[in-house]
């Protein structure tokens, strides 16, 4: 759960000499080894009342560079875990630009920061006002301007604005929920606080998403190869219900949606294996995406694609051979290819890579990858070269 802040801890790290503790403690290791003699320090420099403030606050910036453009920020433990990605809070500002937009639930601030940089007007609310406080700070430092209000998201404080929430997704004591109904606010109660509005609701990549029929779009985004979250989205219509869009830390970015053709043709194996990006697996559209880049499926039921001609930008899978699958068989090629470094895909298949690595202990000086799968019942593997493809530029695959 991590330290409670007040909103006197928030006063003092907002002034000078919470400015001038901060930097100071900053400069310490603050590792496992020399965590004791950093808090002795801590606590002559700054006193008792606030070194764990302070304490906190650094490791948290610290924690926040993995996912976030926020040097100077104040966080909560539980909120910078929350907090969208810098990149994926941007993207998803960026469909609200121009718009009066209102987050009912902004905590401290990481969406409503990068909704102020494009939206006409930005209101940001929450229940903790420490959280408020924080947010101040934060787009303050951020050099953005939003109002701020302390409300419940069930109970709106705007009208004819754009709505934007990310429910709580733990409960009191941490645990994650997958259930709606237990979200913070519930999502069922939430939408109907917002009658006719447009929504823009953040939630889990794993959600069952037919709990949600008013969501008029579902999108999937993943950052760098990880899916960080799905968006529901209604009152922006484009004509698409599903959407996956995939985000990369180098600027670059691009989407697949429902509205293009998803006509396969069947065919042999081709001499590359894609897996495509999360994102796409999890919004289904796998056959969009293969139609896109003239792929097809090595089986209807199974996400891998294949083709001639990998897309750009992707790590693809060269075919070296492939046949029916056994352990037995496997050992024999891995020897015949001298491979000793091996990495193991496996999807529609009850297999532990980790475990079948292991007894099939390969020796060889080559580094190889095995893709194992089945088509139609029959288990199939792919011994297979990973290969980088060069990006083509621009914004799209």
């Amino acid at each position: 759960m991590g330290y409670s802040f007040t909103l006197g801890d928030v006063a003092f790290l907002r002034s000078s000499a919470g400015s001038a503790a901060l930097a100071e403690v900053e400069s310490l290791p603050l590792t496992d080894a020399s965590r004791i003699a950093d808090v002795a320090t801590v606590r002559r420099a700054v006193g008792e009342d606030h070194a764990s403030a302070v304490l906190e606050t650094v490791l948290l910036r610290r924690k926040s560079l993995a996912k976030l453009d926020a040097p100077g920020w104040l966080f909560t433990s539980d909120a910078l875990q929350q907090a969208s990605a810098t990149r994926v809070a941007r993207h998803r500002a960026s469909r609200m630009a121009g718009l009066d937009v209102h987050d009912v639930t902004c905590s401290i601030g990481a969406d409503l920061v990068e909704i102020a940089r494009v939206a006409r007007r930005a209101l940001g609310s929450d229940v903790d006002p420490v959280r408020l406080a924080m947010a101040r700070h934060n787009g303050a430092v951020a050099g953005v301007r939003f109002g701020l209000a302390r409300a419940d998201a069930l109970r709106p404080v705007s009208r004819d604005t754009v709505v934007v929430a990310d429910p709580a997704r733990r409960d009191s004591a941490g645990r994650r929920s997958w259930k709606p109904a237990d979200f913070l606010p519930p999502l069922d109660e939430l939408v109907d606080a917002c009658p006719g509005r447009p929504l823009s609701v953040k939630c889990a990549p794993g959600l069952d998403f037919s709990i949600a029929p008013w969501a008029e779009e579902i999108e999937l985004v993943s950052l760098d190869g990880q899916v960080r979250e799905s968006c529901l989205w209604r009152g922006f219509s484009t004509g698409v219900t599903r959407r996956a869009t995939v985000l990369r830390s180098d600027g670059t970015q691009w989407t697949v949606t429902d509205a293009e053709p998803d006509d396969l043709p069947t065919r042999e194996p081709g001499k590359w294996i894609v897996d495509p990006d999360g994102a796409v697996v999890r919004a289904g559209l796998v056959r969009h995406y293969a139609a896109r880049h003239g792929l097809w499926q090595l089986d209807e039921r199974i996400a891998y694609v294949t083709g001639d001609t990998p897309p750009p930008g992707v790590r693809a899978f060269r075919v070296l051979e492939h046949g029916p699958y056994n352990e037995k068989s496997l050992r024999s090629v891995l020897k015949r290819h001298d491979v000793g470094r091996l990495e193991i895909l496996v999807r529609g298949l009850d297999i532990d890579p980790d475990a079948l690595r292991r007894r099939l202990k390969p020796r060889g000086s080559a580094e190889s990858s095995v893709v194992l799968t089945r088509i139609g019942r029959s288990p199939v593997a792919f011994l297979c070269r990973a290969e980088r493809i060069p990006s083509s530029g621009g914004t799209a695959d």
